[in-house]
């Protein structure tokens, strides 16, 4: 009885000496995994920005966008944190719903998100805080028109080739519209693009979002002549209702709030315009259309397509 007692102790401490082995082993495979995948996500390239080369991410996984939001989710780019206007596209708000909003005027709200990369613009307050918790890459609005900041959105988060495709496939579709436009109006068919708040009207040039950019540069369609000589040069103009049939062109597209009544359409003033008498009226929401991205400029051409040619 003895012997066997020994036997059966044996037999148990050899079986859990096994057991911890392949424990140790399994723990010690998963500890090797790990580390491999911290070192990958350790992995940086240098970006060269407009401020010098940045040290980012090779593959950024939470990404803070204080600016160009838009622009980094149409590259499918992983946001942990956008601005306040990005959240209030009507266009991104489902999509983003579980997106934190944070802002450069509280640092705070940006390192809670615990970001390996942050967007932000030139002129936003706080760059030294930023630059403290994570890579930071600043951009100029302007520096770059709407084509290139998409390439370069792309070439920070490694997808250059994807937003060249969106670029080169935007130039064939705008122009393919344009042509078409031209060819059922006229070679000299004029557009204006208007937008109105609680107090003033403004009329743009052709690269302050409202879907500028498409109409006028990849579309080539003409602006008004006082459209010309008062918003090209600075981007916009402020203009009052009784002078708006002065900038009108042969099409007129309105920014305007879904939410609000918009009295002015129902003024003589409004009405006594030829765009406006003939239903060459396009309305876009004005809280869909503050940017140039992709995303947003496929509303903007849709609604274009079907406002001047019904499609």
């Amino acid at each position: 009885m003895q012997k066997k007692h020994y036997f059966f102790m044996f037999i148990l401490i050899l079986t859990m000496s096994i057991l911890s082995a392949c424990g140790s082993d399994v723990s010690s495979q998963s500890e090797a995994s790990e580390e491999g995948e911290n070192t990958q996500s350790r992995e940086t390239v240098t970006y060269e920005s407009e401020t010098g080369p940045v040290e980012i991410p090779a593959e950024p996984k939470r990404i803070v966008a204080l600016s160009n939001a838009p622009n980094v989710h149409a590259l499918d780019g992983e946001l942990v944190g956008v601005d306040k206007w990005t959240k209030g596209s009507p266009l991104l708000a489902d999509e983003l719903a579980d997106v934190p909003v944070v802002s450069e005027n509280e640092p705070e709200t940006v390192m809670a998100q615990n970001p390996d990369l942050i967007i932000a613009g030139s002129t936003m307050e706080n760059l030294d805080e930023l630059q403290k918790i994570a890579p930071t890459v600043i951009y100029t609005w302007g520096k770059l028109d709407y084509l290139e900041q998409q390439v370069e959105i792309g070439k920070l988060l490694n997808k250059e080739e994807e937003a060249q495709e969106w670029v080169q496939e935007f130039k064939e579709r705008t122009a393919t519209l344009g042509e078409k436009i031209k060819e059922k109006y006229g070679e000299d068919v004029s557009v204006s693009v208007f937008e109105v708040d609680a107090k003033n009207f403004y009329v743009f040039g052709d690269a302050w979002a409202r879907g500028t950019e498409a109409l006028y540069q990849a579309m080539d369609l003409n602006m008004s002549e006082k459209v010309q000589e008062d918003a090209l040069e600075d981007g916009y103009h402020t203009l009052s209702l009784e002078v708006l049939p002065e900038y009108a062109g042969d099409f007129i597209v309105i920014s305007k709030k879904a939410s609000e009544e918009n009295e002015f359409m129902q003024s003589d003033t409004w009405n006594s315009i030829p765009a406006v008498k003939k239903g060459h009226v396009i309305e876009i929401d004005q809280d869909a259309s503050s940017y140039s991205d992709p995303i947003t400029l496929k509303y903007l051409v849709d609604t274009f397509e079907e406002g001047f040619l019904g499609e």
